[in-house]
């Protein structure tokens, strides 16, 4: 479980490094520029200057701000956030299993609404009109948005029948004991839980499961408060958002947040939907490409292929993100409350529906 704990603040500390320079050269060259070039090799120590820029900042409080408030507002934001990473499970190894909680899913939905505490706290707090705008706008995307991410995670945890992302993940892998039936309909007779690789993915044995992530995936850009989704941080209209009268390492942590909740998003939907830990590799007769892409369980070497897989994954969904941020124009409210009202919300409750009956079907 230590080992877990350090790990996850390992990867959120790394996440950013990783991320704001792959944004940079991915952004860059949708634009056709270069991207950081200057500092380092390609660029590769611009992050780490910006670092030492933002260490040498003064934490500046405007006068009439509410202090206390204003002071605890990111830590609150990234407490909420690395708080999550406690259950994520990063590899099927007993090193780095994470938590076994029973409630796994509803703990990780729970304590990452607490986020929204710290937004309206640091918008609050900076007595700036701007920064209370954000900080509005923030709470009712994210409570929005919430509706369909959370009936989406429900979907998996109906077929499932678990809360704990272990246990969803281990159903996706081979000779899984539940759920390995082509399309997830036992009567069809079609195992394929010897084959493994993407075959025994919710994805793949529950074909509605794909346009299920689709709402996951547009909610969860939502809950990041990523574009087309960033009105709480429309730099044309609110100047930064919420975190306006921020600097120096305050807003290094709220910026440390963002990344943070991209990679635990990522995480989520991986583990849900594409199979977590598992190689996209099956078994073709005497190739046994799933069982060696997978290595031996509770082994070092097994646990470093989980974890391979698992962040291969996670972050191949990052990229995704990022290309939406670059590709799609910024989203009107009155969009950005219909597509959520009127599009997902709706789809969401449908998917819910569907598999209410599938999971009738398959018992």
């Amino acid at each position: 479980m230590f080992i877990a704990l350090i790990v996850c603040l390992g990867l959120i500390l790394t996440n950013v490094v990783v991320g704001v320079y792959s944004e940079r050269k991915i952004s860059a060259f949708m634009q056709d520029r270069l991207g950081p070039m200057e500092v380092g090799k390609y660029g590769l120590l611009q992050i780490f200057a910006d670092l030492l820029k933002l260490l040498q900042k003064e934490d500046i409080v405007p006068k009439l701000a509410d202090r206390k408030l204003f002071l605890i507002a990111p830590c609150i934001i990234f407490i909420a956030i690395f708080a999550g990473f406690a259950v994520i499970p990063l590899s099927s190894g007993e090193y780095l299993q994470g938590s076994k909680a029973e409630i796994g899913v509803f703990y990780l939905l729970a304590i990452v609404s607490v986020d929204i505490i710290g937004l309206l706290m640091a918008g609050w707090s900076s007595n700036n009109k701007y920064s209370l705008f954000g900080a509005m706008r923030a709470v009712a995307q994210i409570v929005s948005y919430e509706i369909p991410l959370g009936l989406s995670v429900l979907c998996v945890v109906m077929i499932s029948q678990s809360l704990n992302l272990q246990e969803i993940s281990t159903q996706q892998g081979i000779f899984s004991s539940e759920g390995n039936y082509l399309f997830g309909i036992k009567s069809l007779g079609i195992d394929v839980s010897a084959v493994g690789g993407i075959f025994t993915w919710n994805v793949f044995r529950m074909p509605f499961f794909f346009f299920l992530y689709i709402i996951f995936f547009i909610a969860s850009l939502a809950e990041c408060n990523r574009a087309p989704f960033d009105i709480p941080e429309a730099e044309s209209e609110l100047v930064g958002g919420f975190h306006t009268e921020y600097s120096g390492l305050r807003w290094a942590l709220i910026f440390l947040s963002e990344y943070g909740m991209m990679l635990l998003v990522s995480f989520l939907g991986v583990i849900l939907f594409w199979g977590s830990w598992y190689s996209p590799f099956p078994n073709i007769g005497s190739v046994r490409l799933a069982d060696w892409t997978n290595g031996e369980p509770n082994t070092i070497a097994g646990t470093l292929a989980g974890f391979f897989w698992l962040i291969a994954k996670a972050y191949l969904c990052v990229f995704l993100q990022m290309w939406v941020r670059w590709t799609f124009p910024r989203l009107r409210v009155d969009q950005l409350m219909y597509l959520t009202w009127k599009v997902l919300t709706p789809a969401s409750i449908l998917f819910v529906v569907l598999s209410g009956i599938w999971r009738m079907l398959m018992n």
